[in-house]
């Protein structure tokens, strides 16, 4: 990929919008798994959500993925999936209440493992994952290995 290209994500990744409204952040998790029945999941949600969004619905995301950045972490390389976890950072930092989580059987080096959930659990803005106590979330939640 392009320097000027890298660039360019790193601007988006660091600057972009990535705000969502009260306990309407949604995040999935899919990479190294076997199938993408979270991010399934995560679509119908958003589907009868309105207000729903997830990193992808924001300026930042839609940026990136103009950009022709979208795909698995594992699937992209190490540079793209380093600008998505800043922006992946930045959303989980801007976001508040309850977040929508589609993370069933997450690998542990998934974005939501790596990433989100140590966000999460620093945001004193954020108070519950599916409707859980966020802390009683993390106390249960196991990652797997693929």
């Amino acid at each position: 990929m392009p320097s000027s290209l890298l660039k360019q994500a790193l601007d988006i990744a660091t600057t972009a919008d990535v705000s969502t409204l009260p306990d309407m952040a949604v995040v999935y998790s899919v990479s190294y798994m076997p199938s993408d029945k979270n991010k399934n999941e995560a679509f119908t949600f958003i589907a009868t959500h309105p207000n729903a969004k997830m990193l992808d619905d924001t300026p930042c995301g839609k940026a990136l993925i103009d950009l022709g950045l979208d795909g698995k972490v594992n699937e992209v390389g190490e540079e793209i999936t380093h600008i998505w976890r800043i922006a992946s950072e930045r959303y989980i930092k801007a976001a508040s209440g309850n977040i929508n989580a589609f993370v069933d059987g997450a690998d542990e080096r998934s974005t939501f493992c790596t990433t989100e959930l140590a966000e999460i659990m620093q945001n004193p803005h954020i108070t519950h994952i599916n409707g859980i106590e966020k802390a009683t979330f993390f106390q249960t939640f196991k990652p797997k290995h693929y």
